[in-house]
This record gives C-alpha cells, sequence and structure tokens, in this order.
C-alpha cells in the first residue's frame, strides 16, 4: 500500500475494518492518516474529511475517549451545517452521534436535545418508518428508560419494533438487529416494570433471532439466556436453572455479578449498533 494522496478512502475504509474487527489501535492510525490525506488532498471541509472526522468521533468514543470525541463531532457538525444545512441526513447522524455522547457522559438532558433534534429531521427527510429514523427512536427510548420516564420510554420502543416490522418485513425483522435490541430493551423495560411474562416474551424472542444469527455463543445470546434466568431466580428458581429455547435445554449458572456483565455487554453493543 502506498503513502501518497489519493489513498485517503483505502485508509478510511480500513479503519472501518478493523474497529468492525475490535482493533481500537490500527483503526485509529488508519483514520489519522486517513484524514491527514484528506485534509491536505481535499481541505477541512471536504464531504470526505468530514465523514472521516464523524468516524473518528465514533472510534473515540469506542475507546473511552469521549473529549476527543466531541471535539471530532463538533467538528464534522459545523462542517455539515456550513457545506449541506441543519437538516442533511449527515448533518443529522452527527446531531444522533452527540445524544448517543452526551448520555454517556451522563448529560442526559443535552442528550434528549440532540435525539429530539435528530429524530424530527429525519422523520422530515426519511420519513417516520426509516431505519435511520427509527434507530433515533430505540436510543431515545433508552434515555426516557434512564430519567426513569417508563412509559415514555415503552411508546418509543413499541413504536420503533412495529416501524422495523414494517420497513424489514415480518418474515426478516427476526434476524435483524437493531429489532432484535429492541426486544431486548422492552424485556428489560418490562422486567423493571415487574411485568415478567412480557419481560419473557421479550427475551425470549430476542434470544431466538440471536441464536439463529450469531449463534447460541455469542455475547448477546448469552446475555439474554442470563437475563431470562434472572427472571425465574426472581420467582424463586434455585441460582443453577435449565431454560429452554428453541427446543434446546440450555444450564445457565447465575453468580452476582452476571447481570451487571449481561447490561454492560448489551450497552455496548447497542452503542455501536444504534449511531
Amino acid at each position: 500500500m502506498g503513502t501518497g494522496y489519493g489513498m485517503e478512502r483505502e485508509f478510511h475504509n480500513l479503519g472501518i475494518l478493523y474497529a468492525d474487527q475490535g482493533k481500537l489501535d490500527e483503526a485509529e492510525k488508519m483514520c489519522q492518516r486517513a484524514l491527514l490525506g484528506s485534509e491536505k488532498a481535499w481541505g477541512r471541509d471536504h464531504m470526505s474529511t468530514l465523514s472521516t472526522v464523524n468516524n473518528l468521533g465514533n472510534l473515540y468514543q469506542d475507546q473511552g475517549k469521549l473529549d476527543e470525541a466531541e471535539k471530532m463531532y463538533q467538528r464534522a457538525l459545523q462542517g455539515y451545517e456550513k457545506a449541506w444545512g441543519p437538516n442533511h441526513t449527515s448533518t443529522l447522524e452527527t446531531v444522533h452521534n452527540f445524544g448517543v455522547l452526551y448520555a454517556r457522559l451522563g448529560k442526559l438532558d443535552d442528550a434528549g436535545k440532540m435525539y429530539q433534534r435528530a429524530l424530527q429531521g429525519k422523520e422530515k427527510a426519511l420519513g417516520p418508518d426509516h431505519t435511520t429514523t427509527l434507530n433515533t427512536v430505540v436510543c431515545l427510548g433508552s434515555l426516557y428508560n434512564s430519567q426513569g420516564r417508563l412509559d415514555d420510554a415503552e411508546k418509543m420502543y413499541q413504536r420503533a419494533l412495529q416501524g422495523y416490522e414494517k420497513a424489514v418485513g415480518l418474515e426478516n425483522v427476526a434476524r435483524y438487529q437493531p429489532a432484535l435490541m429492541t426486544m431486548s430493551n422492552l424485556g428489560n423495560l418490562f422486567a423493571a416494570q415487574g411485568h415478567l411474562d412480557k419481560a419473557e416474551e421479550m427475551y425470549t424472542r430476542a434470544c431466538t433471532g440471536y441464536r439463529a444469527l450469531l449463534g447460541p455463543s455469542s455475547d448477546q445470546c448469552q446475555c439474554l439466556e442470563t437475563q431470562i434466568a434472572s427472571l425465574d431466580l426472581t420467582q424463586g428458581t434455585p441460582d443453577s436453572i435449565r431454560v429452554r429455547a428453541e427446543g434446546t435445554d440450555i444450564q445457565v449458572d447465575l453468580d452476582r455479578n452476571a447481570k451487571k456483565k449481561s447490561r454492560s455487554v448489551v450497552g455496548n453493543f447497542m452503542r455501536k449498533l444504534f449511531r
């Protein structure tokens, strides 16, 4: 691979690939090379440059470098607003990313403003049932959940799930990851409300989908099995139990950290999926 200008897109794509593989340090190096090349070849405010800036913000979020992520998003947002205006889809995606970042920082009011702006813009530009619009709906539901606004959160999750069913088709929704994550979120919400039967139904639907899509050993599937087991534990089931899904018995050993771990894994996955 050469090092001259004209390789910016290759570096950019390699950065995305490495990030998807969890090779975050290598991803950062590639994105930095792509950014340097784009700035020199096209200028600081070119769309290719701003795309790399936005992706660097995403990468810094994954690395936990939240201050650096905020700087990248701010630069990308200012550039997109200048070039395309406040309601262009690229602008709105960066606004959405700001919402994700502010939620992580605990700035929930600021996160809500970003999500609302992104949602209103996407509804107008793409329609209320576009999958990109629905991704913001899910994030807004999670924000409401964090704020204790459980009824509002449920409305957002239900809207998103119904929208995904319409957008990708009922026959495909069980293998569509944003829909599966929304089912998991609904399960968490119902569990918090004490609606354990509804929670188990959502967890089981999501777990069945992840088992078919990613395999039974995937983090998502194992976390959901733990959540199902936790529901049974709440109802007095012993610490080591068997749950049944898709005709297969699965041994689930519970410990005091299992539920905390499952939420951490799902939370990390959700941040990547819905931005």
